[in-house]
């Protein structure tokens, strides 16, 4: 096998689509686990101190999860829409087709990934924040439910795209 041959292979249409679909899934996916944590662990602190927290500290922990699903979701249409035989026997993507996969991915990987992480610092300050007034919680979500507009406008194009 030449190395044109190898690299004809590796950067086909399909391997591309199939990156794109792996790099929404990765990314948003990292950055939701690294905003959980984040909360999480202001979470048990706060829990410490005031057991009766958990249901409210447990919204707060749960919104930064939003960015992984919506990267899954964009993950699944690409899939499901390749012609590539994932699900069935298709003919395989051209360079331009996959590239056009792996180009459409791009916006919920990246801006799920460092929204998750911003969703997971003002959430975060939200559980400092009851854990002082716990009557504060609405504030403290819409606060952290802000971040995420940019989630969901980003999982929109994406998903525009692959339609």
């Amino acid at each position: 096998m030449t190395i044109s041959e190898f690299l004809s292979m590796i950067f086909s249409g399909n391997t591309l689509a199939l990156a794109g679909a792996a790099l929404a899934v990765l990314l948003a996916g990292m950055g939701s686990a690294r905003g959980v944590n984040m909360v999480a662990k202001a979470s048990v602190g706060a829990l410490s101190e005031d057991p009766s927290l958990f249901g409210k500290t447990l919204l707060l922990q749960a919104l930064p999860m939003t960015q992984g699903f919506y990267g899954f979701i964009v993950s699944f249409l690409i899939l499901f829409n390749m012609k590539a035989g994932i699900f069935g026997d298709a003919p395989a993507l051209t360079v331009a087709e996959g590239a056009y996969y792996l180009v459409a991915a791009l916006p919920t990987a990246i801006v799920g990934f460092y929204s998750a992480i911003k969703q997971g610092e003002v959430a975060t300050a939200g559980v400092l924040a009851i854990s002082k007034r716990p009557g504060e919680v609405g504030k403290a979500v819409t606060s952290a439910a802000l971040v995420e507009t940019y989630a969901i406008l980003a999982a929109l194009v994406s998903i525009l795209l692959v339609f």
